[in-house]
């Protein structure tokens, strides 16, 4: 038993003998089912929050009047809840209120069966008030009673059904996947803040594509992402995208990115390959054959205009920006001059767009050319070699006689690019290059 289970078998414990009925709930009893070691365990009991702050010593009132307590206990964090029923929701959020009630009715407010069972750690015993159980090991996602009932109490639960769907490979009930499709118009009475928060934590989790598929099947994708949905029929080149339309090739380029033992692809991959053709549908021609011409220049506006709607942070934003525009130029690497390829290797995101590459190569004509020659020239040279520092700097110009002013950039620029070349490797090359191209010349003119 990890140490994290131990402490929470203590907090249980505690709560026993102080007379209080308490188990695991929730999402740690679904993953001990199916045989995944929970991530956090959470209790729910019969005490109250006020009993449950006087039992234990470290605790933070994080909701208490919904019934939450946070217990510190052995350097992490356990949510420790009251039994409850919710009555009203009037933000399609959070409950008007709530009442102090039983296991049984705690369950049955909770938003899908596998996620409403309890585990009585003390004599090992699942408690299944809803068929959550049988319904795991069907591989179903089922709302707890009524799904109109449940969405409407919290119209976020139609994304977060997508989300379980994909990421355990379950199936979505049929009454329930009826529901979210005729419910979906009302997601977007749910802050966009909340939204892209589960859109973040379905493109970062596994499946991508699925659940890409299961949001337009369900209409959510045309609430939420509308540009993403325009690009459902969209034909490509065949030549170039045998694969099918834009969307069929996002969806590939998502379920194409490296998954690592334990490690999930990070927000800005993510967004980034979801986003990098976002531009197709607004310029598509046909000319001597299908083209997208400036389709990463339109595209990367979009995509600004999407991070700011989901409320991604502003350095999540630039970074996926950056990515979206700029994905277009590793086409040219092989061509590129040393100095220029050297500043594509320089880029902060450039790892990430080399990861998207591979997965759009996958996802397309299928040639990881590019891709390897890129990863091998990385790899050979060092961060120095790379992104050197600066052989002269502003100063340095100052000192030659020079005056601030624009020129100073063009020269500082062109110095780096020397460098870069290898035709420059000391200060002293640069100072001399400078005096006869810019000041001898200068003073000959």
């Amino acid at each position: 038993m990890g140490e994290t289970r131990k402490a929470a078998v203590e907090i249980v414990r505690k709560l026993r003998e102080a007379g209080h009925k308490a188990y695991f709930a929730g999402g740690c009893v679904r993953d001990m089912l199916m045989g995944n070691e929970p991530a956090d365990y959470d209790v729910a009991t019969s005490a109250t929050p006020d009993e449950v702050m006087k039992l234990f010593r470290r605790t933070v009132a994080v909701g208490a009047q919904f019934g939450v307590v946070v217990v510190l206990s052995r350097g992490r964090q356990y949510e420790v809840a009251t039994f409850r029923s919710d009555e009203g929701y009037a933000d399609g959020r959070r409950p008007i209120r709530v009442s102090y009630t039983d296991a049984r009715e705690d369950a049955l407010r909770r938003d899908f069966t596998i996620n409403a069972l309890f585990f009585d750690p003390m004599n090992d015993e699942v408690i299944d008030y809803v068929g959550g159980r049988g319904d795991i090991e069907s591989k179903l996602i089922r709302t707890v009673g009524d799904p109109f009932a449940r969405f409407e109490e919290d119209k976020l639960r139609m994304v977060r059904a997508v989300r379980f769907a994909a990421r355990f490979d379950f199936q979505i009930e049929r009454r329930t996947l009826d529901a979210i499709s005729r419910f979906s118009p009302n997601i977007t009475q749910v802050s966009w803040e909340r939204i892209g928060d589960e859109v973040e934590r379905i493109l970062t989790g596994p499946n991508r594509g699925r659940a890409l598929q299961l949001l337009a099947d369900t209409s959510l994708l045309k609430e939420i992402l509308p540009e993403v949905h325009r690009m459902i029929g969209v034909p490509q080149p065949e030549m170039h995208h045998p694969e099918g339309d834009v969307f069929q090739h996002t969806k590939m380029a998502l379920d194409n990115l490296s998954d690592g033992p334990g490690a999930q692809p990070s927000s800005v991959l993510t967004f980034a390959t979801l986003l990098h053709d976002i531009g197709k549908p607004l310029t598509f021609e046909i000319a001597d054959r299908i083209r997208f011409s400036g389709h990463e220049v339109v595209g990367a506006r979009i995509a600004e205009k999407i991070c700011r709607r989901l409320r991604l942070s502003g350095e999540k934003r630039k970074r996926i920006v950056d990515i979206v525009s700029n994905h277009m130029r590793f086409i040219h690497a092989r061509e590129m001059r040393e100095s220029k390829l050297k500043k594509l290797l320089q880029r902060e995101t450039f790892l990430d767009e080399l990861e998207m590459h591979r997965a759009d190569c996958l996802a397309s004509h299928g040639s990881l050319d590019i891709y390897d020659f890129l990863k091998e020239k990385f790899e050979s040279l060092s961060r120095e070699e790379i992104k050197p520092i600066p052989l002269i700097k502003g100063d340095d110009l100052i000192e030659l006689g020079l005056n601030p002013g624009p020129l100073f950039g063009e020269i500082l620029r062109a110095v780096e690019e020397m460098q870069l070349e290898g035709k420059l490797k000391s200060k002293e090359e640069a100072i001399d290059w400078v005096r006869k191209n810019y000041i001898e010349r200068g003073s000959s003119a």
